[in-house]
């Protein structure tokens, strides 16, 4: 089975949907899928995405396309020409957020991470909701297979976009192994509560913020370190005590997350939350909003709490600095990209023999 794979979110640093989508690669990769990687992008982009794949058994087609984004666009919007006048014949084409050229035939599929823009379009920016409006249609209308990572999203699609239930297959994110309890851990001067998010409405972080002042008045020990690319929150985040750590790698993130007396999670809303089992796998305690879209990630490991109530969520974090370690590893072993890869490889099988 050939299947050609869209990777020009890879283009940008890496965020959740970066991650999930290299993660998906190494998955059917490992699942065993003649693969190919197909993003047009600049120099920049293009090199950031031979990083992000270095090492994986996977072809690369990988035009060098100045202003690459604005081409994508308009290949999206024209329809031709098909896909295959690129990359050649294909069973499959998985396409991104990003475009979604026509194909000849093979099955169609890409993944959808969650419905936000729907849901919230204040949350969000102007040119994500002018991005994702025209996917969300074309996935509904053409794609044999729509993939979610999660079953919340799930029926959030097949609320929201009208898709028969048949054609959407759950497919849980994995978690990279370096996300483990043992490892060196980031020293920070002293103890500290860390949030990983971009830096967006979504993700709350100001109500963090707000309960981290609460518990600080009982703890005054603490540091709240939080990392994660400059994103369009509005609201400020400085206050006594918080440090903002930017973008860091995966490795500086794993010694972060093993470092950490407790993990925050306060986000509204998720397609998922890999953050989430990212701290778990790595023994930290973790404290995460009660919204039912992080039921999935959480399991029964971590203490939820109303984020938008920062005494409540502010007790929350101090129970889990007392909380003994590694509480989440086992829930969150059952997340690899192996199993990705089989259940989204499975997905293309289904819709190839029906």
């Amino acid at each position: 089975m050939r299947v050609v794979v869209d990777v020009s979110p890879l283009s940008r640093p890496r965020t959740g949907i970066g991650n999930y989508l290299r993660g998906l690669v190494a998955g059917l990769a490992e699942a065993g899928a003649e693969l190919l990687a197909f993003g047009p992008s600049g120099p920049r982009g293009q090199r950031r995405i031979r990083e992000s794949l270095a090492g994986l058994p996977v072809e690369l087609r990988l035009p060098l396309l100045p202003r690459a984004q604005v081409w994508r666009t308009a290949w999206s919007r024209v329809g031709r020409p098909p896909v295959e006048t690129v990359v050649g014949p294909l069973d499959v084409f998985h396409f991104s957020d990003w475009m979604y050229p026509s194909q000849r035939g093979g099955v169609r599929a890409t993944t959808v991470h969650d419905l936000v823009p729907l849901r919230f379009p204040e949350w969000v920016e102007g040119a994500t909701l002018r991005m994702h409006g025209p996917k969300y249609e074309n996935a509904a209308r053409t794609c044999d297979r729509v993939f979610v990572n999660s079953c919340f999203t799930a029926s959030e699609v097949v609320e929201l976009l009208g898709l028969r239930e048949e054609r959407v297959v759950v497919a849980y994110p994995g978690i990279d192994p370096r996300f483990q309890p043992e490892g060196e851990q980031a020293d920070l001067g002293g103890p500290y509560v860390l949030g990983v998010s971009t830096l967006e409405p979504r993700k709350n972080l100001p109500a963090l913020v707000a309960a981290f002042a609460v518990l600080r008045q009982r703890r005054p020990e603490l540091t709240l370190a939080l990392a994660g690319l400059e994103g369009w929150e509005e609201r400020p985040l400085a206050a006594e005590g918080v440090r903002l750590l930017g973008f860091v790698t995966d490795d500086e993130l794993a010694r972060l997350y093993r470092g950490a007396s407790a993990f925050a999670y306060p986000s509204r809303f998720e397609g998922f939350g890999i953050p989430v089992v990212e701290a778990l796998a790595s023994g930290t305690p973790a404290v995460v909003s009660s919204h039912p879209s992080l039921d999935e990630a959480c399991g029964d490991a971590p203490l939820r709490a109303d984020p938008d109530d920062p005494e409540a969520f502010a007790a929350a974090l101090e129970a889990a600095l007392d909380a003994p370690r590694g509480a989440g590893v086992e829930h969150a072993s059952r997340f690899t990209w192996r199993a990705c890869g089989d259940a989204v490889l499975a997905g293309y099988e289904s819709a190839l023999t029906k």
